[in-house]
């Protein structure tokens, strides 16, 4: 019998999302809209909504999805920001993002996993995300300032040129700490100089390769 991945999706951000705290209701909606099974690989579809990671191409993995909702709720972002995302992975958070905000820009360092993505936000409709293929540790200064900046691998620190891409007022959210495990951060810049950092909790991401990350890999 073929799954109801609606009802799934349901269940999931009502156990998973909201019943474990997170309350921002542009995040919450767009967890209840975006189909997670289109992101998974297809012999992964039925744990689409499981409360847990899940492999995708290039040995990567799609991220738990109450990960993915609190470092996005973090960000506080409003209806009319620009997002950079590190990290596109499978597509999916890019998918949640440009339901909350006006501009996606998402960046991979996995050319293969760019395609992957592209493919399926394109498929689903999501016309205001772009994918591009690069070091996401250097950002994407193309189109910066970013309002909100969120980072899907675990750096020593903070890049400098994330920093320098962050908007006056912009959020960063971001795993910082050693290889094997980090803290969340939340980084606001008070202006071009000051920044604000919060310390959100403990977390265990991939490590960010590349040239202002741990190194290139």
């Amino acid at each position: 019998m073929k799954p109801d991945f609606a009802q799934q999706r349901a269940h999931m951000v009502a156990e998973q999302i909201e019943g474990r705290g997170i309350k921002d209701t542009a995040v919450l909606q767009a967890m209840r809209s975006v189909p997670r099974e289109h992101f998974v690989l297809e012999e992964y579809s039925p744990y689409a909504y499981d409360d847990n990671p899940l492999p995708i191409p290039a040995h990567q993995t799609i991220s738990q999805p109450y990960v993915v909702a609190f470092m996005i709720e973090a960000l506080r972002l409003q209806p009319t920001d620009k997002v950079l995302e590190i990290g596109t992975g499978s597509g999916y958070a890019a998918a949640l993002l440009s339901q909350i905000v006006a501009e996606v820009h998402t960046v991979e360092r996995h050319q293969k996993l760019m395609w992957y993505a592209q493919e399926r936000l394109a498929a689903l409709g999501y016309d205001n995300v772009s994918v591009h293929h690069g070091d996401g540790s250097m950002g994407w200064p193309a189109f910066a300032p970013y309002d909100g900046i969120i980072v899907a691998a675990g750096g020593p620190v903070v890049p400098p040129s994330l920093k320098k891409q962050l908007a006056d007022h912009g959020r960063l959210v971001m795993p910082v700490g050693k290889r094997s495990s980090q803290n969340l951060v939340r980084l606001v810049r008070r202006n071009e100089e000051k920044f604000t950092q919060t310390n959100l909790g403990p977390v265990k991401f991939v490590p960010l390769v590349g040239v202002e990350g741990w190194g290139r890999g």
